[in-house]
Order: structure tokens, then sequence, then C-alpha cells
């Protein structure tokens, strides 16, 4: 027998199919569209959106029926929601992260009950981006689409619905919605009144690795799954992907080294005071039970590594399409061995905590007629990392201390960019046998959901596995330390005068 995790993130889904001892039977990849039908909203089709998840499941139950699929889990993507009908019919797109559509709500938010009393309620620093602004903009702009809503869903409840079963949702991802309760474990009646949404129009809030019911036959049989497939409530992306990289106790935390850069740390008791808020640190429930989780993270992590291919890494584009090895590999690999003399801000979009800053911009400073494009590539490499340190020491400065992290997502096959991040952060980083922690965590809430594991410890110790072990270096560490000093300066000294550079380039488009 086998047990699939799904992780439905913002530009594709991933099915993954794992045997009970963790070891990869099957898996498959589909991606989807982003929309844009207007300036600053960012959209998914819910519907085709499910047609890539039933493809993905499809072709990897045709590949294990052998070992036949007995139960699953969903990860799945923060925030993201779809209004449908009583027949489970989506009524709009799904505005996702950050579609711009809640910032008028969050003022309002701001105004009617104040960023602190919502931290200490919902475990949010106030944001745009959460479901319940987005809820109020369709009810307020779109009442006649409201008027026929039978439920919001975000995405895990919505292939709950879909596998033909109760829309159910796990506190992790409830939370992401900024209208649940994360102390009493419910849906905030204090949030819900205040934006006047009835709880009915919300789903059944469960544990993650709850087991919700049994896929009907006729849908098993569309799926090509076996009979008898049980349905176990998962959980929000990071918390997934931390239960997948063994991230079940304090002062351990992921890291996800992808197109974001996102720390996931956990703890016992909740974290709702001032420091958390300035810095914007939300704190909500893991995947683990008695635990929560809080995320640090970076908007332009790897993407940065893209747009340098893109815009001045032609050479390497062409060395890779001849030689066949991956691109990245190459621009890591030609990075300067030392430190770079360069600085770099890696705020190409907008930055991430502690900021939350939309009108930053990235910098690069100490360039020269010397700057080589090794010293540009180190210095992609060293920035992210530098902000991601910056988040670390905020963490231990709210009690959150982090000791050691685990490396998951696609940069997580680096070594060399392992061991950077290793002498920059000063704490030793740890690679995966199995980088696909989401999946694998979705895979864990659905074993232990069906009895297959008798808690998630067991599970863990079953099936998460280390690969490798990167320590600082401890004279670079001391060159690191020296370099992290000046680089918090930037952000602070360059603020202003970024905010000038992005309201001028906002007037000359307009």
């Amino acid at each position: 027998m086998s047990l699939l995790g799904l992780d439905v993130g913002t530009t594709g889904c991933k099915a993954v199919v794992f045997d009970l001892e963790g070891n990869v039977l099957s898996s498959a990849y589909r991606e989807y569209p982003l929309l844009h039908p207007q300036s600053g909203w960012a959209e998914l089709d819910p519907n085709q959106v499910w047609t890539k998840i039933e493809g993905s499941i499809q072709e990897v139950a045709n590949q294990v029926k052998a070992d036949p699929i007995k139960a699953l889990s969903i990860s799945t993507q923060g925030e993201a929601f779809a209004p449908v009908d009583r027949t489970g019919r989506p009524l709009a797109n799904t505005a996702i992260s950050f579609d711009v559509r809640g910032e008028e709500f969050a003022r309002w938010w701001n105004l009617k009950l104040g960023s602190k009393k919502i931290m200490e309620i919902t475990g949010m620093p106030l944001h745009s981006m959460f479901s319940i602004n987005r809820v109020m903009w369709l009810k307020k702009y779109h009442p006649d689409i409201y008027r026929r809503t039978w439920k919001f869903l975000c995405y895990e409840d919505l292939v709950i619905q879909k596998l033909g079963l109760p829309p159910t949702i796990d506190y992790s991802l409830a939370a992401r919605t900024m209208a649940f309760d994360i102390l009493k474990k419910r849906w905030s009646r204090k949030i819900l009144s205040l934006a006047e949404v009835d709880e009915s129009l919300l789903s059944e809030v469960l544990p993650s690795g709850a087991e919700v019911g049994r896929i009907p036959s006729k849908i098993c049989s569309r799926l090509s799954f076996p009979s008898r497939v049980s349905v176990v409530t998962g959980g929000h992306d990071q918390p997934c992907g931390a239960l997948g990289a063994g991230v079940k106790e304090e002062e351990l935390a992921t890291e996800a080294v992808g197109t974001v850069d996102c720390i996931a740390t956990v703890f016992k008791e909740p974290h709702l005071d001032q420091k958390m808020l300035e810095n914007n640190f939300a704190c909500y429930p893991h995947t683990v039970s008695q635990f929560y989780i809080s995320l640090a993270f970076n908007f332009t992590g790897g993407c940065l590594l893209r747009w340098f291919r893109d815009a001045l890494g032609g050479e390497e584009k062409k060395e890779a399409e001849k030689t066949g090895e991956n691109v990245y590999s190459i621009l890591i690999n030609k990075a300067t061995k030392e430190p770079s003399p360069l600085y770099l801000l890696p705020h190409f979009t907008t930055t991430g905590t502690p900021y939350m800053d939309p009108n930053s911009a990235g910098a690069i400073l100490g360039l020269s007629l010397n700057t080589s494009k090794a010293d540009l590539i180190k210095a992609i490499l060293e920035g992210v990392a530098f902000e991601m340190k910056h988040n670390l020491v905020l963490l231990e400065e709210a009690g959150i201390p982090v000791r050691e992290l685990r490396a998951i997502g696609g940069g997580a096959k680096s070594k060399k960019w392992l061991q950077l991040k290793a002498n920059i952060y000063n704490r030793p980083l740890v690679s995966l046998k199995v980088s696909e922690a989401a999946c694998l965590g979705a895979a864990i809430l659905a074993g232990v959901g069906i009895g297959e594991y008798s808690s998630i410890e067991e599970a863990v110790e079953t099936v998460v596995k280390k690969k490798e072990s990167f320590y600082p270096q401890k004279e670079k560490a001391k060159i690191y330390e020296e370099k992290f000093a000046v680089y918090k300066d930037i952000y602070p000294t360059l603020k202003e005068l970024n905010h000038q550079i992005r309201d001028l380039s906002a007037h000359r488009v307009n």
C-alpha cells in the first residue's frame, strides 16, 4: 500500500506517492497559468487548477497499481479561496496572496479593530493578503456572486469537496484567512461579526491529520484510484513542508530555498506580542498538534537567479542547453569562491518580513570597473542569505531561537549554496533525502489519519531521512558577520530614496 501527498501551489500542483518507509514511488507535476485581468490582480481559474490536479492524480495512481493508494492528504498555498455554489461549481476565479484587492479592507480593519487585537485573535499581522479581506471585497463589489455563494473554499477544502466529501479545512490553513481564532481553534466570532460574514459560508475546521471520509467509488474510478481511499486533513504548505522535514520540536526550522526563500520555525507556546507584530511574524497552528509555527520570508529569493539568467546569463543558458546541466547550478558554480566585494539588497519585487514594504527596491552597492560576473552572482546568493539572517536575528529577539535549519525545495540541491548559508547564518543546515517535503508532510498526515503510523513522532522517525549536514566554516563565518553588520544598514539608509524612485516610476507608467 502507499500514501499520496498532494501539493497545490501558486503556479502548479504536484502529486507524489510514497511507501510507508518514505520512498518515492511515483510523482507528477502540472502547471497552470496566473491570470492578471487588471493591474494588481492575480488570479487562478479553480476549474483549470482542478483539471490539473485530476491529471496529476490519475498519472501517479496508474503507476502504483502494485502498491495501491490507501489515503491522501493535501498541502496547499495559503489565502487563496473560491466562492462556490451548492453544486460545488466555482462562481469566480481565485485571488491569490499578492492580489491587491484586499488593501482597502486592511485599512478598514486597522481603524475598526486595530492590528494588535487582530494579532491576538488570529495570529496574523494585519495585511491585505488574507482571505477575509477579499471576501469583503467580493461582498461589496460583486454582491450578486456573494448572494449565490454556498461556501468560500480555500484549496484544501475545495479539493476535498471535489473528491465527494464535505468541505473541510485544517487549523493551519484556516488561520491564513485572518478569520480563525488560533487559541480557541474555531472561526472567530468577533472577526466574522465585524466583517458581516456568516460562519455557515465557511468549511468545518478540524486539526491536521483527521480522517474526513472515504472517496465515493464513482470518483475513485474516474481518478484511477482503488476503492476505499481515505481523505485526511492536511495543511498550509509551509507547515506541511516543516513536517516533511522532521521539524516537530523547538529550535528547529525549515528553509524552503525556492522562488521565495522562507524559514518556518516552531514553538510550543503562542507568541502574540508586540515584537512579533512589528516584524510581521505570524503565529498559527502547526500541522503537528500542540505546536505553533511562524514564517520569515523574502519574496525575491531564488527568483533573483532567474532574473540574472534572463538579463545577463545568455552564456550560461547556452552552456546549459549544450551540456544538459541545470542553468542555476552553472551560475552558482561560477560565483567567486571568496566573499563578494558587492552588497545586494534583494528587494526586486516587494519585501517580505520584517518590513512588508511594497515600495522598497533592489540595490547593488560597491560596483567598480573591476566588478566581475562572478562577483555579482555571489552577491545575489549572499544578499538573499543576509536578508534571511536578519529575520533569524529578529526571531531570536522575539524568543524563538533556531539552532538548526533543514533545507527543502529546489535550491536545497546546491551544496555550495547551503554551505554559504551555513557560513552566513553561523548555524548548521541539513539537506534531506526527499526534497519534496510538502508532499511528504501531507503523506505523513494521511498515514497518521488512517492509523498506519501510531503518531506523528513515529512517522517522522520512519520516513524523514537526513542526507548531508553543512556546518559553519569558522573563518568565513567571521568575515560574513562583519559584512552583515554593514548589510543591516542598507535598507534603512536607502528606504526613503527607494520610495521616491518607485513613486517616480509609477508616475511615468501612469
